[in-house]
């Protein structure tokens, strides 16, 4: 069986996307798309940058989104892609959403759009924070948090669960502070604060699930076809019904990347094929399921490799 995962941010590169969208139609058309849906030249932004120009979250957000699905459209031109699963690391699941024919592509690219401005204005710059601490158990991760909420009197609690020895946390910037120190104590071989603009999926960014709500309620949801398996519960969703309130959990609640790969491992999937800018997720993949066979699409030159690996890696 194939799954298709799809990155989340901090994957973007200035230059992300231009060779697919001067080589494949299908491509340069999701382009397109993305600037007349927003009304903002995003694929020249893509393109050229200036680099700061994609790190705001309401451009960074649908900026992924655009190339990764630009890229899913190319390797759908060349042959038929049959996903048994798709899945996303936070704003990556919205790209599976459209990769499983839930959403349209216009409709996600406008909501990631809203998401990552909302999840900006939820806590003033400066006040939030997150880090990566590497080299401890998840428990011992916990452990720290509560030790660093304790001293702080502020919150921070595991944001993303990305491999066994990797979790990120998120809260006050204080208390992420002495979650770092903390870790350090406890055996962590690193502890390193990540240069982002707010502390995402934690309850901090409650403001921002409470705006995102009504328009995901809004939005045209249809039943994925295949189905997603979700940060929230790490098991696949098939109703269109709880995809609005999946969504909006997923604002405030950690990503279980961890238990949705073993999932996907557990429900038979033997081939994974990242597809979007960076390797990120690639790499993740392989420090949870070592026995899963994995493969890139980040760009024009990967075309070829993915598509042998999907037409030889289907249900």
């Amino acid at each position: 069986m194939l799954a298709l995962l799809f990155p989340g941010q901090g994957s973007q590169s200035v230059g992300m996307g231009r060779d697919v969208f001067e080589a494949a139609p299908a491509a340069r058309a999701v382009f397109e798309a993305a600037d007349a849906a927003l009304g903002l030249p995003l694929s020249r932004l893509c393109f050229e940058g200036p680099e700061q120009a994609l790190v705001p979250t309401e451009i960074q957000q649908p900026a992924i989104l655009t190339v990764s699905v630009a890229l899913l459209r190319a390797l759908e031109a060349r042959t038929p892609v049959r996903p048994a699963f798709v899945a996303g690391h936070s704003l990556g699941e919205y790209t599976a959403l459209v990769a499983a024919g839930a959403v349209d592509f216009e409709d996600a690219v406008r909501l990631v759009h809203h998401r990552g401005r909302y999840m900006q204005e939820a806590v003033p710059e400066g006040h939030g924070a997150m880090a990566a601490l590497l080299g401890l158990a998840v428990r011992d991760v916990e452990a720290v948090c509560e030790r660093a909420r304790a001293e702080s009197g502020a919150l921070v609690t595991p944001a993303n669960y990305n491999a066994p020895q990797q979790t990120v946390v998120a809260g006050a910037a204080a208390a992420v502070e002495a979650a770092c120190a903390a870790a350090r104590e406890a055996g962590a071989r690193r502890a390193v604060q990540l240069p982002v603009s707010a502390p995402f999926h934690c309850a901090l960014m409650e403001p921002a699930a409470a705006k995102l709500g009504p328009e995901l309620e809004a939005a045209d949801f249809r039943a994925p076809v295949p189905p997603v398996v979700t940060n929230v519960e790490a098991r696949p969703n098939s109703d269109p019904k709880r995809i609005p309130e999946l969504l909006r959990r997923q604002v405030t609640a950690p990503v279980r990347f961890v238990e949705l790969v073993e999932q996907l491992a557990a429900l038979g999937v033997e081939r994974v094929l990242e597809v979007g800018p960076g390797r990120v997720l690639t790499g993740l993949v392989g420090r949870v399921a070592r026995g899963l066979s994995r493969a890139n699409l980040a760009g024009l030159d990967d075309l070829p490799g993915a598509e042998e690996f999907a037409a030889t890696g289907g249900p």
